[in-house]
């Protein structure tokens, strides 16, 4: 079939990928109610579009900390690759490379820090950080990811612990035997998402201050009073995120977050925003509404299950080029 828009990816993905990975991917927590909310916010937001303006020629480049990326799109953290793709996260750091965006690696990934880095040297790497209860695991991989080029550390915030995911309880879902979290191996006796240190504050941004030279991002802010919690704790960047609407139901849409974490932050930090885009014209509301630059989860996935790195890159190509076209179109 011919891939013409972002949904066109999730109906191959759900029809291709088994029942217990679409299923992960897919859910979000509770009734699923912030996870829906991030797409239909979208969908109520208008453009007020001006016309008999010379769109003629149009540069959609962006820097974001500082580095030149072709188009104001990222790749969120997301974790388990390998359930889309059999070269999980080295085909996305591939993709993310070609396409010139950043990609975040996460904690979580079935390919290591050292395999994706591998996989595309000098590709813009950001490496997204839980905070661990054995904090010398958490002090290795922040050493590891800043030795190996990545070039910003993003802690998630909102996840002390895990929300709850109805169907993966049902499905009772784990990696398949031949996947582990080459991250973590070794690392942990026990369940990895257990380790997750529940009594993180704000004062652990210092800590991780003194172990690296990386800038901060903080993942997972929603309201005026965390973005500035986050500025005055010395983050560079924020990404206003609920986590794709798996962690706490009956959150807000990020989008309609983003004004009061834009408007608290006063440029102070550069602020990104996930959650519920799948169309150019989202990333361009996004945009318009304050955030530097977005970032993609669910839909980057169904790039790699729809054809590894290559889908991934047609995924990015049409968000790029309906992005385009949305500028155009608003003048």
């Amino acid at each position: 079939m011919a891939m013409v828009c972002l949904s066109d990816f999730e109906v191959y993905a759900k029809r291709y990928l088994p029942k217990t990975t679409w299923d992960y991917f897919a859910a979000g927590a509770d009734d699923e109610t912030t996870r829906d909310a991030n797409i239909l916010a979208y969908k109520r937001i208008r453009f007020r579009p001006r016309v008999l303006r010379d769109v003629s020629v149009m540069d959609i480049r962006t820097k974001i900390l500082g580095t030149e990326i072709s188009f104001p799109v990222g790749i969120a953290p997301t974790g388990f690759h390998q359930l889309a793709c059999p070269d999980g996260e080295k085909s996305t750091a591939r993709a993310a490379k070609a396409m010139n965006v950043c990609y975040i690696a996460s904690t979580y990934s079935t390919s290591s820090l050292e395999e994706i880095s591998t996989a595309a040297p000098s590709g813009l790497q950001w490496f997204q950080l839980y905070i661990h209860r054995n904090r010398a695991v958490s002090k290795q991989l922040v050493q590891r990811a800043e030795a190996l080029g990545f070039r910003g550390l993003v802690l998630t915030a909102d996840l002390p612990y895990p929300g709850k995911r109805r169907d993966d309880v049902r499905n009772g879902f784990q990696l398949p035997p031949h996947m582990s979290l080459k991250n973590l191996e070794g690392a942990f006796e026990v369940c990895k998402m257990m380790s997750v240190d529940p009594s993180v504050t704000w004062n652990d941004i210092h800590w991780l201050q003194s172990l690296t030279h990386l800038p901060i991002i903080v993942k997972g802010i929603l309201t005026k009073e965390d973005a500035e919690l986050a500025v005055r704790h010395g983050a560079q960047g924020i990404i206003v995120s609920n986590h794709g609407g798996r962690q706490l139901d009956g959150g807000p849409a990020t989008i309609d977050a983003l004004v009061e974490v834009v408007e608290a932050v006063q440029g102070r930090a550069e602020v990104y925003v996930d959650g519920g885009i799948r169309k150019g014209s989202d990333v361009l509301k996004a945009l318009a509404l304050g955030a530097k630059c977005v970032f993609i989860g669910r839909p980057a996935l169904w790039g790699l299950a729809y054809k590894g790195e290559e889908g991934l890159q047609d995924v990015l190509r049409i968000l790029r080029d309906e992005f385009r076209l949305s500028m155009a179109l608003t003048g």
